[in-house]
């Protein structure tokens, strides 16, 4: 049996999530404030929802939430993943877990990493449900804007990213081919080539870091792969302009010994991606 624990990422953030494991581990709530200067918890039950939509608040609200829920399913159960993978922000959470770093230092990576993502200008990115990948890449290179894939999330559910208008102008050509295009509501082109000056700076920001060893295999974003002989800073760097694989890394964790999936972290949008993609293969893992 293997145990694959998923992290949640930025999307799953709703006000009141975390409130038990908010109240369950104070002393790491302290830590949290403390690295934020302002209430954690304060802003998971109370918001409002404008600022924890906001992505220099949903970012840190959402990786707190997921290694508190980490913390407490390894307490409860006594069960350590066997591998772990978390969907863009997730990762951070799944670093943690391996060890890379402890929960503050997590915390205060992610924040910079939110505030830069913030600072990016303005974007947009739209979720394409109904149509593969070959499908809309054909379609957006057609279209000549400069938009990207952002995230491969499942077989039939990708999202593009690239500035308001060529986003726009691409979305009204896709939706010839697919079920449905949804404008998401974001203010960046994340995972696109228009974060490469945010990949910069944060990269500079990340030589401040040494890593510790992954004691747990870490699926990255970038890859769908365990990390490598690459270092986790480099790969964090371009998992800002790359995009997140989650179809590919679903299908790898599938294909390990007598998979158990168990999703961390607020929501389910990872447990119904998941199901996505074992459709697609007419195959199951048990969900825990």
């Amino acid at each position: 049996m293997t145990t694959v624990h998923l992290f949640a990422g930025q999307g799953s953030q709703r006000l009141g999530m975390g409130r038990e494991l908010l109240a369950a581990y104070p002393n790491l709530v302290r830590q949290a404030d403390s690295a934020l200067g302002y209430s954690i918890a304060g802003l998971c039950l109370d918001g409002p929802a404008e600022r924890l939509a906001d992505t220099r608040y949903t970012q840190c609200a959402v990786y707190v939430v997921d290694a508190l829920a980490y913390v407490d399913a390894v307490r409860t159960t006594g069960v350590i993943p066997d591998v772990v993978a978390g969907h863009s922000l997730g990762e951070y959470a799944a670093l943690f877990a391996a060890g890379a770093y402890d929960f503050r230092t997590g915390l205060e990576i992610v924040a910079e990493r939110a505030a830069l993502m913030a600072q990016a200008g303005p974007g947009a990115m739209a979720a394409v449900i109904g149509a593969d990948e070959d499908t809309v890449r054909s379609v957006i290179e057609a279209d000549g804007g400069e938009v990207d894939i952002a995230n491969l999330n499942a077989p039939d559910q990708i999202v593009v990213s690239g500035r308001p208008e060529d986003v726009r102008r691409a979305s009204r050509a896709l939706a010839v081919h697919a079920t449905t295009v949804v404008p998401l509501k974001v203010s960046g082109a994340f995972h696109s080539r228009h974060m490469r000056p945010v990949a910069e700076r944060f990269a500079a920001f990340l030589d401040r870091y040494v890593f510790g060893r992954l004691r747990i295999p870490v699926i990255a974003n970038t890859t769908a792969r365990p990390y490598g002989d690459a270092g986790v800073a480099d790969v964090l760097r371009r998992q800002l302009t790359e995009p997140v694989r989650w179809s590919e890394t679903v299908e790898y964790v599938l294909d390990l010994p007598d998979p158990r999936l168990r999703e961390i972290g607020p929501g389910n949008v990872l447990t119904g991606l998941t199901r996505r993609v074992q459709e697609s293969r007419g195959r199951s893992a048990v969900a825990t």
